[in-house]
């Protein structure tokens, strides 16, 4: 969570801070993605790469995780989004200070808390949004569980996090519109709280309607919805290993009588 925080959210800094000079939507959603990448490579030989609630919620959910270790794995994600939300402060401080001439604001055309955590478009309703971080995060959880089906076409091993990545673009691109994609309550929560602290001021909660809880509690549920869907319809409909071996010598035989 920290990478995703220091990399991905370095990568909003440089383009906000810049004003467009350094960076857009293209090199966000990149760079988010390659955060994403390194993580897991990092994470992936300890935890299994978990650096999202969500995911950790649904592997819990579907008996994938060990439910006492969801706290651990929780704080441990959220303290790291909220390190490396102070990271990204830190290395930007006079950068944020240029910018806004001192002030932290949460809206206006020199808003900046933007950089740290997702905020809704201003047509954007809550319950609009809602439904878009349980669609978005289901998507994100059926890819997933799909990555990791061995039973499935598969990815080669050691390639998953590339996969992932790939994935992160294609729904940041495409559905990142109406909120961020945050699809993460960790790397939205544990950045805001820092913003809350560091000078923004509780506003960040308040801003967009209360935006904050959505993107809270709307990924896990999304991401047991897409997990379910990839269990019903796909998981549970894999060849039984002994019938796909008799299929094969089966068909092996019919073709040597060919």
């Amino acid at each position: 969570s920290f990478q995703i925080q220091a990399l991905g959210c370095g990568c909003v800094g440089q383009a906000v801070l810049s004003r467009g000079a350094h960076g857009g939507p293209m090199t966000t959603s990149i760079g988010f993605a390659t955060a994403v990448i390194i993580a897991v490579y990092v994470s992936g030989g300890v935890s299994g790469g978990h650096i999202n609630p969500a995911v950790s919620f649904t592997m819990c959910v579907t008996g994938r995780l060990e439910w006492t270790k969801l706290p651990i794995y929780i704080l441990a994600q959220f303290l790291g989004a909220f390190i490396g939300a102070a990271a990204v402060f830190g290395i930007y401080y006079d950068a944020f200070m240029e910018y806004s001439g001192g002030k932290l604001e949460v809206t206006g055309p020199n808003a900046t808390a933007h950089i740290f955590a997702t905020y809704p478009a201003p047509y954007l309703s809550l319950m609009n949004g809602f439904v878009d971080q349980v669609i978005s995060t289901a998507f994100l959880l059926l890819a997933v569980f799909a990555l990791f089906d061995a039973k499935n076409m598969g990815v080669p091993k050691g390639l998953e996090p590339i996969g992932i990545g790939l994935l992160i673009i294609v729904l940041t691109c495409s559905l990142g519109m109406n909120s961020g994609c945050a699809m993460n309550p960790a790397r939205d929560l544990g950045p805001r709280i820092f913003t809350a602290i560091a000078g923004w001021g509780m506003e960040v909660f308040t801003a967009g309607n209360n935006w904050w809880w959505v993107p809270v509690v709307a990924p896990p549920l999304g991401g047991v919805l897409g997990a379910m869907i990839y269990i019903v319809f796909i998981e549970m409909h894999h060849s039984d290993p002994q019938s796909t071996e008799e299929n094969e010598v089966h068909t092996k035989y019919e073709l040597t009588n060919m």
